[in-house]
């Protein structure tokens, strides 16, 4: 795991600083080694410069050094990640005749280009994002993951048509700022993006100029044009109904999770007590075969209705790991924020959830740690699972029948209901008029249901105007997922558009950002693409009912603990910020918001948000804590 940077394109003396300076703000990603490297060396060339920072995760020696060379061909690798399979392969290829000098994954890597070309991308299993160089083609080689675990920015660089572009790129947005060639400009898109969704879904990104490559895509980029055009390589995978389906995800799942124990150095397993949390304890318990080698951590609270703790606790009794309980009050919340909020890269609603158990877990001694992300998104453990599939019943295919009729029908009855409130309600029974406008197209109804506020205040919020957003989607995002969900089930539809969405654009990239920054790797078995594939081939019955249990995850690894553990509402892992916005952060939240020169400056109108944390601080119904914080969050 580690932090790559680099630039293609004409290489001159700022170029080349540039990246050292973009390396160098990836210290937390990879304080164990650094190097660097040119195609050429000479003050200005047209070819690329690689830098790399690297956490030791796998051959701790100095044969695991980045970027790594090949011999035979002159290719150059900078990678960010881990492929589980490495062993596998690094035995196929031995049979094939090639040697290796390193016991690690990287090398695996670049030997497997240097046999099968591009064509190696689709027999990689894991997590991943790497710049090669191809020696004899003098181009690079971006390539991404298949759900978009790792990360990977890019900008490109134009100036004068005599000096060619540059195409930079880095792990981190943040990265890519402090090169000092990104300028530092807001992005309006990505601001109506962040607005509606609570974190900005890509290509783009909340700085202008900026992009991420999409996962599961590649991109082969010419220095002499350093033009980056992504390639889809892999997408999530439509319904399928076989009937080994079940004996398949458990082979799928039993075999990533012993991949995803492969380590030189400590492990342990977020156990937050939930079904996806308390399966990854169970499934390394049984991998590795031993409970003693399993340390699993949770987070509790002074706050009895969020603290979870007891449910974590009778896991780990359960299973016999070593559990260490971790305690986060309100002061050490507040007093930490500031380093959490920056550890996010972009703005987000989420992440600091993670920051802070992976600050306690890497305190602890850990370097990788396993989540459970993914259960909810690809077995119906979400309430859109349930309420989705209705509203899409319930509403009209007719275009006009909804205008003309049930439309205004709808506007009249909620004027009535909320009038004289100071701020209609933010959340599902407050967007009937939206969701009336959306109609039976399931795309635009899940955009909708998960909208942080209803159209009429989302245009009272944001002053910048955009047209370039499908409910709240990019124009190129909303075309491949409604390619993507067509003809499918509702329930596998909803699923796919969480992982594209939720998971693809927010959790993961949450997840590699709050974790990284404290130089913790986190793995994620349930995303593993053989898991997901073979989860998507399960028969609907067996894989999503009863809606919201997850049975099962629970049959095939938690057969052995008490079914009445699970049968709880669910709550996921979820700080009491509701209550500390409140208290403790009031008064800076007050400020944040009275200050209209800030508000402007990322295209707020001041007075809406003014009037939403008004009510909100009057209790106002229907107003949940996230709308708040998703603005104090971007202020």
């Amino acid at each position: 795991m580690c932090g790559i940077a680099g630039a293609i394109g004409q290489i001159e003396p700022t170029i080349v600083a540039g990246v050292r300076r973009m390396s160098a703000a990836q210290v937390h990603r990879g304080p164990d080694d650094a190097g660097e490297w040119q195609s050429q060396y000479s003050d200005t060339f047209t070819g690329a410069v690689f830098a790399f920072r690297r956490l030791a995760i796998m051959d701790l020696s100095p044969q695991g050094h980045q970027p790594m060379l090949d011999p035979e061909t002159g290719n150059a690798l900078i990678f960010n990640g881990e492929i589980y399979n490495f062993r596998d392969l690094r035995a196929e290829l031995q049979r094939r005749g090639h040697r290796f000098t390193s016991t690690g994954d990287s090398e695996v890597l670049l030997v497997a280009y240097r046999h099968w070309g591009r064509e190696c991308i689709q027999r990689l299993r894991g997590m991943f994002a790497f710049a090669l160089w191809d020696a004899a083609s003098r181009t690079v080689l971006l390539a991404r993951d298949r759900l978009g675990i790792k990360p990977l920015y890019f900008s490109v660089r134009r100036r004068r048509e005599e000096i060619g572009p540059t195409l930079l790129f880095a792990s981190e947005l943040r990265a890519l700022l402090a090169s000092g060639l990104v300028p530092r400009r807001l992005s309006p898109t990505g601001i109506r993006s962040y607005l509606w969704n609570g974190f900005v879904i890509g290509p783009g990104t909340i700085v202008e100029g900026v992009e991420q490559l999409p996962p599961g895509c590649y991109a082969e980029v010419d220095p002499a044009q350093a033009d980056c055009r992504a390639v889809r390589w892999w997408e999530i995978p439509p319904e399928g109904g076989d009937t080994d389906g079940v004996e398949r995800f458990r082979a799928a799942i039993e075999s990533s999770m012993r991949q995803h124990l492969v380590s030189d150095v400590p492990l342990g397993v977020f156990l937050s007590g939930g079904v996806d949390s308390s399966a990854m304890a169970a499934l390394a318990v049984r991998g590795l075969g031993s409970a003693e080698a399993v340390n699993t951590f949770n987070i509790s609270f002074d706050e009895p209705e969020f603290d979870e703790s007891r449910y974590a606790a009778e896991v780990a009794r359960i299973y016999g790991t070593r559990h260490c309980d971790i305690r986060l009050s309100q002061h050490e919340f507040t007093s930490s924020l500031d380093d959490a909020l920056a550890s996010l890269d972009q703005p987000t609603l989420d992440g600091i959830n993670t920051y802070f158990v992976s600050h306690a877990v890497r305190q602890a001694g850990v370097t990788v740690a396993i989540a459970g992300t993914g259960g909810d998104e690809l077995l119906g453990g979400y309430r859109s699972f349930v309420d989705l599939p209705r509203l899409l019943q319930w509403l009209p295919g007719s275009p006009a029948l909804r205008s003309r009729a049930i439309g205004p029908m709808v506007r009249l009855l909620l004027r009535a209901r909320f009038a004289g409130r100071a701020m209609p309600p933010q959340v599902r029974w407050g967007k009937l008029e939206d969701i009336v406008a959306a109609g039976p197209h399931a795309l635009a109804a899940y955009q909708v249901s998960y909208a942080l506020f209803t159209r009429d205040f989302y245009d009272q919020l944001v002053a910048c105007n955009d047209s370039d957003l499908a409910w709240g989607l990019p124009r190129k995002h909303w075309d491949r997922l409604t390619a993507m969900i067509a003809r499918q089930g509702p329930l596998h539809a909803i699923s796919q558009m969480e992982l594209a969405n939720f998971i693809g654009e927010r959790l993961l990239r949450d997840t590699d950002a709050a974790s990284m920054a404290v130089s913790l790797e986190a793995r994620v078995p349930l995303l593993d693409h053989e898991v997901v594939e073979a989860a998507c081939r399960v028969p609907g019955e067996a894989r999503f009912q009863p809606i919201g249990r997850k049975m099962l995850l629970r049959q095939v690894a938690l057969s052995d603990a008490p079914p009445a553990l699970f049968d709880r509402p669910k709550s996921g892992f979820v700080l009491p910020i509701e209550r500390w916005a409140r208290e403790s952060l009031s008064s800076r939240i007050d400020s944040l918001f009275g200050n209209e020169a800030l508000c402007e400056s990322v295209g707020l109108h001041s007075g809406a948000a003014k009037r939403l944390w008004s009510a909100y601080k009057d209790g106002c119904a229907g107003l949940y804590w996230s709308r708040v914080w998703s603005i104090f969050v971007l202020l």
